[in-house]
């Protein structure tokens, strides 16, 4: 007769109330158990835990909140910030009136009056956990639990008197702590089922970054690392890390043509779906008039396309469109293609990633364009992470079968040109733009380097930009100097596009 063994089915969940931090706790917090959530003053603990006993109260379940440093009157100030009312909740306030109450009964005790009033506050809470039997509980904070036991010993037996309390009655607690008391987190990290951290810091310049992290989920699996958050009025939003495992890869579509019959060519088939595309040059080269091609053509064929300015102006960027005879604005005033411009020293990466991930699900963009990545850089809290969330991006836009298009400015105009990351290896295809000077005047050129999706030509073909477009002419020869990033042309003077159309 074999032995056999069963696992336990994991306990039930129960939502957060924080909208993306249910993606990151796989669903939710486990049902019936101790959660504490840490972070020093002002990262955003209070608010978080009102938000899970509003949502509880939205769901018809009895919630409680037990205050033991600031008064009603304050908790309601908090939430009035935040354009909500408490009047669903239950408030439990260990006011002034109750204190005094204990130092005079523990004048009169031959115990020490602060174990008196630990004794009579935790008596007081459980008395009204009793009564209510919620489901959902928050007590703000440990801290001064801890204060009031004086010891671990004293602290971690009454932290497992409420523990065994309120798993009796099935409710579901967080516990919140500021890190400034190392010795309430030690006590605790053994009793309680998850350990949630929030950090904020102030960079030195831009608003101030805030950040998350499930340090402990017992038994659960959840997504580890850091996640981005931010509190506006409403609440706390997390915007959890991109992870593209966890998305199915979509059906290939046909290729990404440009508009461009030269183009075309020196691409080869098209850039294929899925796809990302680095648009690299200096100041100048026509790179945001060539993504701005791109999108054109996008629009053009019924697809929806994104674009997200991090460094130009939206009537900048419309406006020159339409000088070059494309019609973006009313491709915006359609709807067909969303134009978002970012300030980078107010977003955070991860907002930035969740923005992209919202208008590709919910309204079903398939290009996407980045204008440009040196404003990327800028939102990075330190630069050499950029390489892998752009990595990150892309691996889930590639999931999605989105056509990436990324800009990039090299610092420069002639000569060595430098770029402030090296992203060249996450795109799979790479467009240069470069000057070269031929017959008195300063031209553009552009060629690919590379593109993982098939062909690409080799040649260099001159690019030109004016009232009637931008244009793509044939490969030109006799250019020598080319990767050095000073181009000269050395060949005949009929091979170039203005020379051409003059003679005609």
């Amino acid at each position: 007769m074999s032995n056999t063994s069963s696992t336990p089915a994991p306990p039930p969940r129960v939502t957060t109330g924080v909208p993306g931090l249910d993606e990151i706790v796989a669903g939710g917090w486990p049902a019936e158990r101790l959660h504490m959530v840490l972070g020093t003053p002002g990262a955003g603990k209070t608010t978080l835990g009102l938000q899970f006993l509003l949502e509880g109260a939205a769901r018809g379940e009895t919630s409680l909140y037990v205050s033991l440093t600031e008064t009603a009157a304050e908790v309601t100030q908090v939430a009035a910030s935040h354009g909500w009312t408490l009047d669903a909740l239950n408030l439990f306030e260990l006011d002034a009136a109750h204190a005094a109450m204990g130092l005079e009964e523990a004048g009169r005790s031959m115990f020490d009056p602060v174990d008196v009033e630990l004794r009579q506050t935790s008596q007081s809470i459980f008395d009204e956990v009793r009564r209510l039997e919620p489901r959902r509980v928050v007590l703000d904070s440990l801290s001064e639990l801890e204060l009031m036991a004086g010891s671990a010993l004293v602290f971690r037996r009454q932290l497992l008197q409420m523990k065994r309390l309120l798993m009796e009655i099935g409710a579901t607690a967080l516990l919140l702590s500021d890190s400034s008391a190392p010795e309430a987190e030690l006590q605790i990290q053994s009793l309680v089922h998850g350990i949630l951290r929030l950090e904020h810091h102030t960079p030195d310049y831009g608003a101030e970054r805030r950040r998350l992290r499930v340090s402990k989920l017992r038994g659960t699996k959840f997504r580890s690392g850091f996640h981005d958050f931010d509190i506006v009025r409403g609440g706390v939003r997390v915007y959890p890390r991109l992870d593209a495992r966890e998305h199915e890869r979509l059906p290939t579509g046909p290729p990404f043509v440009t508009g461009l019959p030269a183009l075309n060519e020196l691409i080869g088939e098209g850039l294929g779906r899925g796809t990302s595309t680095l648009i690299m040059g200096p100041a100048g080269a026509g790179k945001s008039s060539l993504t701005a091609q791109l999108l054109d053509a996008a629009v053009d064929r019924g697809e929806k396309a994104a674009v997200f300015l991090f460094e130009e102006s939206r009537e900048t960027f419309l406006d020159r469109a339409d000088a070059l005879g494309m019609h973006l604005g009313a491709a915006v005033e359609a709807g067909n293609l969303l134009l978002t411009v970012v300030n980078p020293a107010e977003l955070s990466p991860g907002e930035f990633s969740h923005r992209v991930r919202r208008v590709v699900e919910e309204e079903g963009v398939g290009v996407v364009a980045i204008d440009s990545l040196n404003g990327y850089v800028y939102a990075m809290p330190e630069e050499r992470f950029l390489a892998l969330h752009v990595h990150e991006l892309l691996a889930y836009l590639r999931q999605r079968d989105v056509v990436t298009l990324l800009v990039m400015a090299q610092h420069g105009l002639v000569g060595h040109m430098q770029s402030p990351a090296d992203v060249t290896y996450v795109a799979d295809a790479l467009l240069l733009m470069r000057f070269f000077e031929a017959g008195g005047r300063v031209r553009r050129g552009v060629s690919m380097l590379k593109n993982r999706a098939g062909y690409h030509e080799t040649a260099i073909r001159e690019l030109t930009i004016d009232r009637d477009g931008i244009q793509v002419g044939d490969p030109l020869t006799g250019f020598h100097g080319v990767l050095g990033g000073i181009p000269e042309f050395v060949g005949e003077e009929e091979e170039l596009m203005e020379v051409a159309r003059d003679d005609a």
